[in-house]
């Protein structure tokens, strides 16, 4: 089984992402992880993200293609934020038709637009391990990880104008995507509004 959560930023797609991937017992793979690990060594692509601006699609779908082929996702896998763009929605059938593999759902998830904007300005991470907080989610102590006891920091991208930027460049590109999924039979969407459990019964339904 493989599922895809979509939808403009902070609408949620890591946090409910997560939450299905441990009610489906599969893992959860988000490129812009991905991106931002190999951002820590590569300074063109660091630059592009603090921009806002999209990378090759050809990089992210061999990036994709090294984590998907790994022994956690034979049995399936969720991804978010990825495809962004009716090309990497091309390179993406290719991709599955090589390794034998279909999709079985694409989640559009919603928000109004002053919960988006609430929730990305408001968000922080983990410098030391990652973990994403912020209003579905806060620390147990303000500023301090859950897990490891290091500091919480505001994400180099988690800004107003990048953010704008986000939003806009989803916007023109979803458009094709969504509609392709939804002729295809795969679109399902979801108001994100709630709490991120809701996912799970959402899909299932």
């Amino acid at each position: 089984m493989i599922y895809i959560l979509t939808g403009g930023p902070a609408t949620g797609k890591g946090t409910r992402s997560e939450f299905l991937a441990k009610a489906l017992n599969i893992p959860h793979i988000s490129t812009g992880e991905i991106l931002r690990e190999v951002s820590k060594e590569n300074e063109d692509i660091a630059n592009k993200l603090q921009k806002g601006e999209l990378i090759s699609d050809e990089i992210i779908t061999e990036l994709l293609r090294d984590r998907i082929t790994k022994e956690d996702c034979k049995v399936g896998f969720i991804l978010d934020g990825y495809p962004r763009t009716l090309k990497q929605v091309e390179l993406l059938n290719k991709l599955l038709d090589e390794l034998g593999r279909k999709i079985t759902k694409v989640v559009e998830l919603t928000a109004p637009d002053e919960l988006v904007f609430k929730r990305i300005l408001e968000r922080k991470q983990c410098e030391k391990c990652g973990r994403m907080y912020g209003i579905d989610f806060p620390p147990i102590v303000a500023d301090v990880c859950d897990d490891c006891g290091s500091k919480l920091v505001i994400r180099a991208d988690d800004t107003k104008e990048t953010l704008k930027s986000r939003i806009d460049t989803y916007k023109a590109n979803s458009k094709e995507i969504l509609d392709y999924y939804r002729n295809a039979g795969l679109l399902k969407t979801v108001d994100s509004s709630g709490h991120p459990e809701r996912i799970v019964e959402e899909v299932k339904d």
